[in-house]
């Protein structure tokens, strides 16, 4: 009797069996590791989020939405700024001692550099969305009204650095987020390491 060194049909059914049971395994398990990664939605919520500021004009200011909270971006110009120092008397915290903002941030301007003011849009009384009110001395706010923003809520007045006013029902500042500039034109709110 001849041996056959040949490939036989018990082979080939044990190399089909190997096969399709591996591929099976694995088409079971990628959806079951996938489930291990967060959605895309939470993934957002979290995230760091970048703002061109390249086309943000003198006076102007922008809006991003960061883990469910307004963030404004503001392009102070010179008089914006001019106006920090003269209410400092008329501040609750004018040294944002009591108040949330990055290291590098906690200065007069409240910023990592003046030029650019970046906030959390959130009054910190009842959780309101301030009003941005850069114009000076409007008759619904009064001739003293240096510009800032304002809480319809319940009134409460923040300076162009996002530090209240005393004799409102806010007791803080605006937070100021953790944030960094990637480069001269683009900021990524979230995030605190790198260049600034």
């Amino acid at each position: 009797m001849a041996e056959s060194t040949g490939f036989t049909r018990r082979h080939f059914l044990t190399v089909a069996t190997v096969v399709t049971g591996a591929a099976g395994a694995i088409a079971t398990a990628v959806p079951f590791v996938a489930s291990f990664k967060p959605s895309a939605r939470a993934q957002a919520l979290g995230a760091p989020v970048t703002v061109d500021i390249s086309k943000l004009e003198p006076g102007a200011m922008t809006r991003v939405e960061r883990r469910g909270r307004a963030i404004f971006v503001v392009n102070r110009t010179e008089e914006m700024l001019g106006t920090l120092a003269k209410d400092a008397d008329r501040l609750k915290d004018p040294d944002s001692e009591d108040s949330t903002q990055p290291e590098d941030a906690k200065n007069e301007h409240r910023s990592v550099r003046p030029q650019f003011l970046v906030l959390e849009g959130v009054c910190t009384h009842l959780g309101c969305a301030p009003m941005a009110r850069f114009e000076v001395a409007p008759a619904d706010l009064g001739a003293d009204w240096p510009g800032g923003f304002y809480c319809p809520c319940h009134g409460s007045k923040f300076d162009l650095a996002g530090r209240v006013f005393m004799g409102v029902p806010a007791p803080l500042n605006l937070p100021v987020p953790p944030y960094r500039y990637i480069n001269d034109n683009t900021i990524l709110i979230g995030s605190e390491t790198g260049n600034s």
